[in-house]
């Protein structure tokens, strides 16, 4: 197939416009791929769970019944090792729950050493 003379600068500057505006827009015009899209979207309800669930943890720490010593030996403890220690302890199960997210763990950890709530 010939392609008229007069079309083809006008389909060069088609194919070169569309990658401009491709490199542009995922370089600064904030487009995402599918995929980086559903990573931050994990990570936002991620987010949002452990901002949820910490404060159960925290009350959870409030009820047991050994609280003032163990927030002594949670003071102790270095913040990298707290949340371990609140997993340990059982605060950070949530009811219903099987398993221990030791990210709800460490922001729990935070709450009690820094008495937010």
């Amino acid at each position: 197939m010939q392609i008229p003379i007069e079309l083809k600068p006008g389909l060069i500057g088609a194919v070169v416009g569309a990658g401009a505006l491709a490199l542009v827009g995922f370089s600064w015009g904030g487009w995402q791929s599918a995929s980086k899209a559903e990573a931050g979207a994990k990570q936002q309800v991620s987010q949002a769970l452990v901002k949820a669930l910490a404060p159960i943890c925290l009350d959870n720490y409030r009820r047991a019944q050994d609280a003032t010593a163990k927030l002594a030996e949670l003071k102790k403890a270095n913040s990298w090792e707290r949340g371990s220690f609140v997993e340990k302890a059982g605060w950070a199960k949530m009811p219903g729950g099987t398993t221990v997210d030791s990210a709800t763990a460490q922001a729990c950890a935070e709450l009690i050493v820094e008495n937010k709530l």
